[in-house]
């Protein structure tokens, strides 16, 4: 389940990391299922993973990252509109995530926003949740030095050697401004407005609206992209304690892409 175009005034405004691994999620906005980003470790909650396991990302410390191949197939189209399309797909125990339960995603589409809505309902046992979403940006009007970047960020989250967070938080510090020669792959509990890029008279503003505390953001040295990730759950939570949707209850996200000129 993915967002593979985004355009206004004709002009595509999602990125894409060419050269990468064969993954579904390095461009447009792809939904990362039943974890975004990584895991510290094969083992959570009773749960053993199988490093060799086809149905596997693993990143370049070898660990587990972007959540399971087989939760973006067989997703059934629920409602197709003209600006609302809604599609789910049932999930049952699976021995990467043994909780029973139902995913659904309604993007609606208005004259400058796109809203995406991720709604989780639990089976007959309680579902932690961490799933996220990866939106990767570009703007084809300024080169990416003059990049200018706004992120309403209160703490980074302090990681390790293999970038998985220790359970230490400081703040964020002074991070708007134009993106330059920076980089990032730094994950942040969320504050206040939308995170920003702007540059080459466009306007890019996603809000996180709703069930998301968390976000990556991701600005790699190799692309001109950066990603505004929103997030359910911190990296390995699965492993260090997530929050749970208990049996039959539901769990819903929501965030906003809105494409302004400047």
């Amino acid at each position: 389940m993915a967002c593979t175009s985004l355009r206004r005034d004709g002009e595509e405004v999602l990125g894409v990391v060419h050269g990468g691994p064969d993954v579904p999620w390095l461009s447009g906005i792809p939904l990362l299922h039943p974890w975004a980003n990584r895991l510290g470790g094969f083992a959570y909650a009773g749960v053993v993973l199988d490093p060799a396991s086809p149905d596997l990302y693993l990143e370049e410390h070898g660990l587990p990252l972007h959540g399971l191949r087989s939760s973006v197939e067989a997703w059934e189209v629920l409602v197709s509109e003209h600006a609302r399309l809604v599609a789910g797909r049932d999930f049952g125990a699976r021995a990467a995530f043994p909780y029973p339960h139902r995913l659904e995603v309604a993007a609606s589409l208005s004259a400058s926003a796109l809203t995406l809505e991720t709604t989780l309902t639990a089976g007959a046992r309680p579902v932690p949740v961490c799933f996220g979403h990866h939106p990767f940006f570009a703007l084809k009007g300024a080169p990416r030095a003059e990049w200018e970047i706004a992120l309403p960020v209160d703490e980074r989250l302090v990681v390790d050697e293999r970038l998985v967070p220790t359970g230490e938080r400081v703040p964020a510090g002074a991070l708007d401004g134009p993106l330059g020669t920076r980089v990032f792959d730094d994950g942040f509990t969320v504050g206040r407005g939308p995170f920003v890029l702007a540059g080459g008279g466009r306007r890019i503003e996603v809000r996180f609206e709703t069930g998301y505390p968390y976000a990556q953001v991701y600005a790699p040295a190799s692309a001109d992209v950066i990603c505004f990730e929103p997030m359910t759950a911190p990296a390995d939570a699965l492993r260090t304690g997530a929050v749970t949707v208990a049996p039959g209850a539901s769990y819903t996200a929501r965030f906003s892409v809105a494409v302004t000129g400047e």
